[in-house]
């Protein structure tokens, strides 16, 4: 099979799907590599490194999408992209299917197949194909350095001959992996960090990196499924809203994270309770690209409201591309070798990940 790669066109988007030591992996392991030339580069990998790992080098997009069995990407391809696949092609990318049901049918329209990762189950032997867990890991990490960096002030205790600086207060909206690596993250620089999510489980991993956990009590509203938050109500919203009200008032800097697949993120933070917080304090939208978990942030600006720095970086993954690059390779190695051989397809269609992330096959759509 013939495996292409071409170069990312999203704005903001500096990942690449395959970093050069996976492409010299999957060369090993009998699949043949076809690299849009320049598709590394804001990934910091020059085309040399791809063709040093047995890969071949094309011009341009059309020429990848018109020759690979296999089109492999970080980012959902437009409709003008997967106009150019073949037919009988697979693609294999992020692709929302919930919300983008004009990628779906664009994909039905071609006759192609399409995996979608962020639709891999979560359970315990797909871990190593989890993209949306390696990304969302560095998105945490990169969410407290932006915070940081914006910020008038230092995160920890210092005591000097001047006066003694007390530390800053971090308040983290979600305890999932972005919000577990921001509060490690947080708390090894120095900051007093509470944490604030729906599901009480998440209390014992939150106070076992040395953040206080808000504790609100749960309704029958909550819809958890594989780990992930599916449903809550307006009500409890707004019950959680009035809870930490108080805390978000005496932060420094405030990260948000939360989000529901295929839905608007949910509003967490009011104006009303940007106005109570410090003059000078940061908020960083970690769910802008999906509304927001502040009702005054703005997509990909970072603006000034109230006193309140509030940031709106869609894509923080992609503000750290070689690690980035580098797991979300070899998610997608995982995936793609739990798919198939060099010579084709599986097609395990009862299988349990297969399953769950194909979205099209044979140009027929495998969610209604």
């Amino acid at each position: 099979m013939l495996i292409g790669v071409p170069t990312e066109k999203k704005d903001r988007e500096c990942r690449v799907a395959l970093s050069p030591e996976v492409t010299s992996q999957l060369v090993q392991a009998g699949f043949k590599l076809l690299i849009q030339s320049g598709a590394g580069l804001n990934s910091y990998y020059a085309d040399d490194r791809y063709t040093t790992a047995g890969a071949e080098l094309a011009n341009d997009a059309d020429a990848v999408y018109s020759a690979a069995d296999v089109i492999l990407k970080v980012n959902a391809p437009s409709s003008s992209e997967i106009a150019k696949m073949k037919s009988g092609a697979i693609l294999i990318s992020f692709m929302w299917a919930t919300t983008n049901p004009e990628l779906v049918e664009a994909c039905v329209s071609r006759g192609i197949s399409a995996f979608s990762v962020d639709a891999i189950p979560r359970i315990s032997r797909a871990q190593k194909m989890d993209a949306l867990s390696s990304q969302a890991n560095l998105a945490g990490y990169k969410s407290v350095l932006m915070g940081a960096n914006a910020l008038g002030k230092i995160f920890p205790l210092l005591m000097t001959a001047a006066g003694t600086i007390k530390p800053s207060k971090v308040v983290i909206f979600g305890a999932g992996v972005a919000g577990l690596q921001a509060i490690a993250t947080a708390k090894r620089l120095g900051a007093i960090v509470e944490v604030s999510d729906i599901r009480p489980e998440t209390k014992e991993q939150v106070e076992s990196l040395g953040g206080k956990f808000i504790m609100l009590k749960g309704d029958d509203s909550i819809k958890i499924e594989g780990g992930y938050v599916k449903g809550v109500s307006d009500d409890f919203l707004k019950a959680q809203q009035e809870l930490v009200t108080k805390h978000v008032a005496d932060a420094d800097l405030v990260i948000t994270t939360a989000l529901i697949p295929g839905k608007k993120a949910p509003v967490l933070v009011t104006e009303e309770m940007v106005k109570k917080m410090k003059f000078g304090s940061v908020i960083v939208d970690m769910a802008v690209e999906q509304g927001g978990n502040c009702v005054l942030s703005e997509l990909n600006k970072t603006v000034v409201k109230h006193g309140v720095t509030l940031i709106g970086e869609s894509n923080i993954p992609s503000l750290l591309p070689l690690n980035a690059t580098d797991l979300y390779a070899k998610n997608i190695q995982t995936f793609l070798l739990h798919l198939a051989t060099k010579d084709g397809f599986k097609w395990e269609m009862d299988e349990e990940i297969t399953k769950g992330s194909l979205i099209v096959h044979n140009g027929k759509s495998m969610k209604n």
